[in-house]
């Protein structure tokens, strides 16, 4: 089944009821490659069958565009499409390998600045498949920063780099998303997970942006987890969670857990909503294998289809839709990624599948629990400015490329106390992390790139970008191989800069 979105739309506003088509909201849809066309298909005749007020404007992005020399694979009329509608319906896309052609999911979710993404796994058991049948978390991945920030260098020939980017803007504003998502579904508690025992500058910073946002809401249970055992309980025992809120890279990992726990990614849709605008999509790949055979399920996309409805405050007509897909699923009525012997009393297409759901408009699950209640949409929030605390530099840390034979520490001290300055003196180097010197330790392994710690000659001398940069003068004269530097600061006399493992 491959039901054109142009026709759709030209079906929909040749209503002759001239005041439901004003209360229509535009849409941009993207039919997507693979099996894309065939799940928008079925995801668009659900919606039409339940009369949802959309007025759908189809754009072309994807494979086609890529091919075509445009290498971020959406076309500037579709930006303009996007942007007039604020509401994208995206099937999924093809790159094409190789030729520098940049991931378009990554290009629209940080142009539009869509920071949250949103991902409900839930276990529909007994009629799909799942060791957890009580569970029923969602997911809240902070989507715009991180390593994600794509901030890489090679540095020397056995180091590369990828800055870790958290900001208080984007941390306080994802957590507060994450706890107004609790309170407007009816949830109980808030996870959030962090490796700040390790990283206490960033994970740190993304904590302390929670606890605070947890205190305006006394009602909603707030907890921390480190984020390897909460992966791990994710595995094992995914009842313990409810709302899960994260940076982003641990964001996009655990919830592909989650979503492969509750039973299978074919299932989960996901939202990624911004101030101005948003994208609903499947979590899935296009599957060009299985493309055109009308076999494809489009549970994820249809899934996604119903958090767009609640964005755009239909949740009467994302209600009835989301009750009449449980329903089919709860009547065994299955696509081949789902069927089960036993299970299963159907074994559908793509568009017998679409039909099944039609014909459940309007019911409700017996089995499964029926989704209840009007869902408000959630207004993205301003982010509260931290104080302006005082900051001080106190010191540097300067990044070197020295690659001796023997890579001794102590031979790279000794090198380098002939250059310093009267205001500096080095008090510490390490390598991949790891003090080196003084008093490091001879087991520990080195690599050619090492950061070099430089702070005043005198307690509280106070520093200047002069004398920082004659430092690095000295350093140049004496051919040292310079990379880059950090300065140190505090902030209200606490160091915003961590310690050499084993300091």
């Amino acid at each position: 089944m491959s039901i054109a979105v142009s026709t759709l739309q030209s079906n929909i506003m040749e209503s002759d009821d001239q005041n439901l088509a004003s209360l229509r909201c535009p849409v941009a849809v993207a039919e997507g490659d693979g099996i894309g066309p065939e799940i928008m298909g079925a995801t668009l005749a659900i919606l039409e069958a339940a009369d949802a007020p959309l007025d759908l404007k189809p754009i072309t992005i994807g494979e086609q565009v890529f091919k075509s020399g445009n290498t971020s694979g959406i076309p500037s009329e579709a930006w303009d499409t996007i942007r007039q509608t604020g509401v994208l319906l995206k099937a999924p896309i093809t790159t094409p390998q190789g030729g520098g052609y940049k991931s378009l999911n990554v290009s629209i979710r940080k142009t539009l600045g869509l920071f949250a993404n949103i991902r409900p796994c839930v276990a529909y058991h007994p009629f799909t498949a799942t060791h957890h049948p009580a569970m029923d978390l969602v997911v809240i991945r902070e989507n715009e920063e991180d390593t994600y920030g794509g901030i890489e260098h090679q540095q020397t020939p056995e180091v590369a780099q990828c800055l870790k980017l958290i900001t208080w803007p984007g941390s306080l504003r994802i957590c507060q998303y994450a706890f107004a998502y609790a309170k407007a579904h009816g949830r109980k508690k808030v996870t959030c997970f962090v490796k700040d025992n390790i990283m206490k500058q960033t994970d740190g910073l993304f904590r302390k942006a929670f606890e605070q946002v947890a205190e305006q809401y006394p009602d909603i249970e707030a907890d921390v987890m480190i984020i390897d055992i909460a992966a791990a309980r994710i595995a094992t025992k995914p009842e313990q969670f409810d709302v899960i809120v994260a940076p982003n890279l641990y964001g996009d990992i655990v919830s592909d857990i989650a979503a492969e726990v509750a039973g299978t990614v074919g299932l989960v849709g996901t939202a990624n909503i911004g101030p101005r605008c948003a994208m609903f999509e499947a979590i899935h790949g296009s599957a060009p294998d299985i493309a055109g055979k009308g076999i494809a399920n489009p549970s994820g996309l249809l899934l996604a289809a119903v958090q767009m409805l609640q964005y755009l405050g239909h949740s009467e007509h994302a209600k009835t839709i989301h009750n009449a897909w449980l329903c089919a699923i709860e009547d065994g009525m299955h696509t081949g990624d789902i069927y089960r012997e036993g299970i299963s009393k159907h074994k559908l297409s793509t568009e017998a599948f679409a039909q099944a759901v039609i014909d459940r408009l309007g019911q409700t699950p017996s089995t499964l629990k029926a989704v209840q209640g009007e869902v408000r949409r959630i207004e993205t929030p301003e982010p509260i400015k931290p104080k302006q605390g005082h900051k001080q530099i106190v010191g540097v840390d300067v990044f070197l490329h020295w690659d001796q034979s023997d890579r001794d520490p102590d031979v790279l001290a000794n090198y380098l106390a002939a250059f310093v300055t009267p205001h500096f003196k080095l008090t510490m180097m390490s390598n991949r992390g790891t003090k080196v010197w003084p008093q490091g330790a001879p087991e520990t392994f080195c690599t050619d790139h090492w950061r070099c710690r430089f702070m005043p000659t005198q307690q509280n001398m106070p520093m200047t970008q002069a004398k920082l940069l004659d430092l690095l003068r000295m350093l140049h004269e004496g051919k040292a191989n310079i990379i880059k530097m950090e300065n140190l600061y505090t902030f209200d006399g606490k160091a915003g800069y961590s310690l050499g493992q084993g300091e």
